[in-house]
């Protein structure tokens, strides 16, 4: 125990943190008794409240091998540097 913290901020600290647990109980209580009764897990694996995000497509390059050999020369500088 602290010696320069009285007894009172011990206590409120304690105070609060379970007045936030329970708020955080009730919320979780509240959110699982106002969802739709489904039988088992809902279909797709996700939480049911998110949409599913799309990722954007992967874009590549096709580069020439003097493309390919002056990155690879590019890369080699750099790793240079660290030493």
């Amino acid at each position: 125990m602290a010696e320069h913290v009285s007894i009172l901020q011990q206590m409120g600290v304690a105070a609060l943190a379970g007045a936030a647990a329970a708020w955080t109980v009730s919320r979780v209580r509240l959110a699982r008794r106002s969802r739709p009764a489904t039988e088992g897990h809902p279909t797709g694996g996700g939480l049911g409240v998110l949409p599913r995000q799309a990722l954007p497509p992967v874009e590549t390059v096709v580069l020439t091998p003097a493309e390919r050999d002056a990155f690879a020369r590019l890369v080699r500088q750099f790793g240079e540097g660290r030493h």
